[in-house]
C-alpha cells in the first residue's frame, strides 16, 4: 500500500489544476531520498535541473499553459539513461565523471509530458547482475529486509519504488532486470515488446535483447509511463509501431486462457515461491480465468542460449570503452597500447570483464559455429515455440525467480548460482515478447513473491489489461 504518492495521473491532474506545485513534488521526493540514503538506491541526485523543471512547469501552469500529462510528477532513472544534470556512470568505474552530452529518448518523452527526473538509480555496472552487487559503487538494500538484495540489474529503481521516493523509476531489462527487482522487491515490473520504447540514449548490454520499461507502485501507473514513451523513434532502427491508448486497461479475467509453463514449476522452485505462485494460480481461477498447462520443452536451454548471445553482444558494445573517449583514462599508461590495457583493466569490474571474455570467446575463429552459431538456431527454436503455445493460450504465466531475496553475499562468490537467478525471465528477452512481473503475495518471512505474465509479441495492451485485473484479484 502506497502511503506517500497519489496515482501518477491524480498527480499531475492536481498540479495542472494548482491544487499542488510542482516545487513542492520535487523538494519532497529529494527529502526522501535523503531521509532513505542508508538503502543506498541511489547514485546521484539531479537535485539543480530538477528544481529548475519545476519552477518552468508551475510558471507554464500560472500562464494557463498545459503542462503535459505527468506534468510535475517526479521520477527516477536507472543510472544508464543518458540525463542531464548528474553523470551517467552506468555504475562503472570506467565513465566516472561522464556527462551526458544529450538525453534518452524516452527521458526526453518524459519531460516533454512534464516529468521531472529527479535522481539516477544505483544498478549492476552496466547492468550485468541480479543483485545490485556488481555495482562499482555500493550494493543497494532490499526494501523489505536491509540483509538481502533487491534484485538486479534495476535493483535501485526498484528499491526506490517500493521506499517511495518518486512515484515511479526506469529501468532496462536484458535477461529479467526489470521484472526480477520488481519480485524481489515488491513492486509493478513492465518489460515491454522489444523494439517498443526507444533504446537511444541508453548505454548499451545487448542490443538485441535490451528493452526499457517502468517500474511502479501500480499496473496503471506503469501503463500511463509506457504510454508516453512508447512508439518509433529515428535514432533508433530497431523501434516497432504503438497500440492505441495503453492507459485503457478495463478488462476481466473470465473466459480468458491462461497457461502455467510446466518447465517453470517443478525442479528447482522453491517450496515457498512454489506455494505463492499456486495460490495466486487458484485466485485467477476465482477470478474466472481458464487455466492449463503448457509446455515449452526449450526452455530449459534458454539460460545457456542467453549466456552465449548476451556476452558476445556485451564484448562488441563494451570495446568502446577504451580509455580514450570517455572520463576515465588511467593516468599511469606511458604509451597508448599501455593506456588501452590498464584503463580497461582498472575501469571494468570483474563481472564486466568475466562477460567480455566470454563473449570474445564464443565469437572467436574455430568457436563461432560451436557455440554462437548453435545458440542462435536454439534461439530461433524458442521463438516458435512461444509462438505455438500462445496460439493455444491468451497469456503465459509462471513464477518470475526460482527464490525469493537472497542475503547480501549469498552468491558473490559463485557466478553460476549468480546466473541461475534469471533462469525463469530470459526467454522472454530471447523471443522479445511483453512480459510483467505483479505482487502476487508473500512468503514466509514477509519477503515479496512476483507473479510474471507474459503475452505474444505487440500485444502489450492486452497484457497491462490482464495485469491490471490480475492485480485487482490478489487485493
Amino acid at each position: 500500500m502506497r502511503s506517500v504518492w497519489l496515482p501518477i495521473k491524480d498527480i499531475a491532474s492536481k498540479v495542472q489544476a494548482g491544487e499542488l506545485k510542482a516545487a513542492d513534488l520535487v523538494e519532497q521526493s529529494l527529502k526522501l531520498i535523503e531521509e532513505k540514503s542508508e538503502y543506498k538506491a541511489i547514485v546521484a541526485t539531479t537535485e539543480t535541473e530538477a528544481r529548475k523543471r519545476a519552477k518552468q512547469i508551475d510558471e507554464a501552469i500560472a500562464r494557463g499553459d498545459d503542462a503535459g500529462r505527468l506534468a510535475g510528477v517526479p521520477f527516477i532513472a536507472k543510472d544508464n539513461f543518458l540525463v542531464f544534470g548528474a553523470d551517467t556512470t552506468a555504475a562503472s568505474n570506467i565513465l566516472k565523471g561522464f556527462s551526458a552530452p544529450y538525453q534518452a529518448t524516452a527521458i526526453n518523452r518524459l519531460e516533454a509530458e512534464g516529468a521531472i527526473c529527479v535522481a539516477k538509480a544505483n544498478l549492476d555496472a552496466f547492468a550485468h547482475g541480479t543483485s545490485t552487487e556488481n555495482s562499482d559503487f555500493f550494493t543497494t538494500l532490499n526494501p523489505q529486509d536491509k540483509t538481502r538484495v533487491p534484485g538486479g540489474s534495476s535493483g535501485g529503481s526498484a528499491a526506490s519504488v517500493v521506499l517511495e521516493l518518486a512515484p515511479f523509476a526506469l529501468g532496462t531489462d536484458t535477461g529479467g532486470s526489470i521484472r526480477q527487482p520488481a519480485s524481489f522487491s515488491g513492486c509493478i515490473g513492465y518489460k515491454p515488446s522489444y523494439g517498443l520504447v526507444s533504446r537511444s540514449g541508453v548505454v548499451a548490454m545487448a542490443s538485441s535483447t535490451d528493452v526499457i520499461g517502468p517500474l511502479a507502485s501500480t499496473v496503471d501507473d506503469a501503463a500511463l509511463v509506457l504510454d508516453v514513451m512508447a512508439g518509433p523513434d529515428e535514432l533508433d532502427s530497431t523501434t516497432i509501431a504503438r497500440q492505441d491508448d495503453y492507459t485503457e486497461l478495463n478488462q476481466s479475467l473470465k473466459g480468458k486462457k491462461i497457461g502455467v509453463i510446466k518447465e517453470y514449476m517443478g525442479e528447482g522452485l522453491s517450496l515457498e515461491v512454489k506455494h505463492v505462485i499456486e495460490s495466486s494460480i487458484d485466485k485467477l481461477k476465482q477470478a474466472g480465468a481458464e487455466i492449463s498447462e503448457v509446455s515449452i520443452p526449450s526452455t530449459d536451454m534458454a539460460l545457456a542460449v542467453y549466456y552465449i548471445l548476451c556476452p558476445a553482444e556485451v564484448s562488441s558494445n563494451l570495446a568502446r570503452y577504451d580509455g580514450q573517449r570517455y572520463a576515465y583514462t588511467a593516468k599511469d599508461a606511458k604509451n597508448l597500447d599501455q593506456s588501452y590495457l590498464l584503463s580497461r583493466g582498472q575501469g571494468f569490474g570483474k563481472e564486466a570483464k568475466r562477460r567480455i571474455m566470454i563473449g570474445t570467446y564464443v565469437l572467436s575463429s574455430g568457436y563461432y559455429d560451436a557455440y554462437y552459431r548453435k545458440a542462435q538456431t536454439v534461439r530461433t527454436k524458442l521463438i516458435n515455440e512461444f509462438e505455438a503455445a500462445l496460439k493455444d493460450v491468451d497469456f503465459l504465466i509462471g513464477p518470475v525467480a526460482p527464490t525469493t531475496a537472497f542475503k547480501i553475499g549469498a552468491n558473490v562468490d559463485n557466478p553460476l548460482q549468480m546466473y541461475l537467478c534469471d533462469i525463469m525471465t530470459v526467454t522472454s528477452n530471447m523471443v522479445g515478447n511483453p512480459s510483467i512481473s505483479i505482487p502476487a503475495g508473500k512468503a514466509e518471512g514477509g519477503l515479496p513473491v512476483g507473479l510474471q505474465i507474459m503475452a505474444a509479441r505487440r500485444q502489450d495492451k492486452e497484457l497491462l489489461a490482464v495485469a491490471k485485473a490480475s492485480e485487482e484479484a490478489f487485493a
